[in-house]
């Protein structure tokens, strides 16, 4: 797998034509992936289709996998934004399990992209002074959120980092060839059950309005 270089700090894109930049950047590197996976794909590469110098590219990121966690940080944030609120009558669980079954699905259409992604996604991309939250704290919050949880205690955030870890766990096998996605999608529904129904049985979820795009 490539190594990250501890030493760079990444920058932050601060200006309108830098986060556009950015922007270009991380499209380029999701069509690359998605076409090439992590190994193959050149950092060269990204910065010829993106239109930057390679300069330009390692400032912002400085190793391969940099640049795919901040794909997947994308990728995250465009679910966030993109997921409809629940159709009446859905159950919490059944919304969450329906959450994750269908962003599982859309990753297992460029397997890829998602395998660079996933081997990226424990290392912080964000450069020095970024407000961005992390990829791991916008996906608990959905989750939350589309669960109905308006005012989430501390209990119930471990709970959901437990289930983030168990869907990445069963994304992976899939990705890795060790399980069909079928086996993946039954193992999410059970997760999804066994989680969070304790934490939501007998307390009161009241739905709050989620976005209107897509994401993954």
């Amino acid at each position: 797998m490539p190594r990250t270089n501890g030493e760079r700090t990444p920058a932050h894109p601060t200006s309108a034509k830098q986060r556009q930049r950015y922007a270009r950047i991380l499209r380029s590197a999701a069509r690359l992936g998605a076409e090439h996976g992590l190994e193959r794909m050149q950092m060269h590469d990204v910065a010829r289709e993106s239109g930057v110098a390679i300069a330009t590219l390692y400032r912002y990121f400085p190793s391969k996998i940099h640049l795919f966690a901040a794909v997947m940080h994308d990728q995250v944030l465009r679910l966030d934004a993109g997921t409809p609120a629940p159709p009446p009558g859905t159950g919490p669980v059944e919304a969450v399990t329906d959450l994750l079954t269908g962003a599982s699905r859309q990753l297992f259409e460029q397997p890829l992209l998602a395998l660079a992604m996933m081997q990226s996604g424990n290392v912080s991309h964000l450069g020095e002074g970024s407000p961005a939250r992390r990829t791991d704290e916008i996906l608990m919050d959905l989750v939350l959120r589309t669960a109905g949880v308006t005012d989430p205690c501390e209990r119930d955030r471990r709970v959901v980092r437990i289930l983030e870890q168990a869907w990445y766990g069963l994304l992976t096998t899939v990705l890795y060839e060790r399980s069909t996605v079928e086996a993946a999608q039954e193992g999410i529904r059970l997760a999804c059950r066994l989680l969070l129904g304790p934490i939501l049985a007998g307390r009161g979820t009241r739905r709050s309005p989620i976005g209107t795009g897509r994401g993954f």
